[in-house]
């Protein structure tokens, strides 16, 4: 049996996984967090969902040498599908691009039945996220923002609701509670965002046939990040 170490960005999502959880990990990167939950909660039982045969093999694997098999069901399949008609409280997707995670969300939202809560780490457009929740009837009751090895992840926690709050176009953006706090590592990530972005419109102005639609939406993302930047 072998103490499991993770990453700050996994290990700060697995804190929003309650005690006596049945979990499911998708896209479960050998098993790691699922171990590390129930090593932590002796009383959490999970599902580690693998898509490919390699990975699949390697949480088998783990699981059997943390002597965790009794607790961590290791499934083959394709996004939620792993599921299957267990009565999972909780889905963690974490360490994939926002619009990948809301096609798993979507294209598995059938087995979603029981679940009260989603813990998410989109590595990148976070945005996508935050539409699906709120149309889909799940509130963000929180939201980390973080740095690790020079990359800046954002964890954002729903809990499925009748109906869900609308958030304003704004808050769908920047994220309603990251951007109330305001943290140095969120001000770092829209800075960097800002210079992409003016990036993106110096060269959008050379192209011989400009994309209004396209060059209005990036220049009022512009607007936009200056705004919060400066707190206006």
């Amino acid at each position: 049996m072998e103490i499991i170490k993770l990453s700050n960005r996994l290990k700060q999502a697995s804190q929003y996984i309650d005690t006596g959880a049945f979990f499911a990990d998708i896209g479960s990167d050998h098993a790691y967090l699922p171990i590390y939950v129930c090593q932590q909660d002796p009383s959490a039982k999970g599902i580690a969902g693998e898509l490919n045969q390699g990975p699949f093999e390697a949480a088998i694997s783990h699981v059997r040498g943390n002597q965790l098999s009794d607790r961590i069901d290791v499934r083959k399949g394709d996004g939620l599908t792993v599921i299957g008609k267990a009565p999972v409280d909780t889905v963690v997707i974490c360490g994939m691009g926002g619009g990948l995670i809301r096609a798993i969300l979507a294209e598995g939202k059938a087995y979603l039945t029981h679940v009260k809560r989603l813990v998410l780490q989109p590595n990148m457009d976070s945005h996508y996220l935050r539409e699906w929740l709120v149309k889909n009837d799940f509130n963000l009751v929180r939201e980390e923002i973080l740095k690790e090895d020079g990359h800046i992840y954002e964890i954002l926690i729903a809990d499925k609701v009748l109906k869900s709050a609308a958030l304003t176009p704004k808050d769908l953006l920047f994220g309603p509670f990251l951007r109330r706090e305001s943290s140095a590592v969120f001000k770092e990530k829209w800075e960097r965002e800002y210079d992409n972005v003016v990036r993106v419109i110096d060269n959008m102005a050379l192209a011989k046939q400009i994309n209004e639609e396209k060059l209005a939406l990036y220049q009022q993302r512009k607007q936009w990040i200056r705004e919060v930047l400066t707190n206006a």
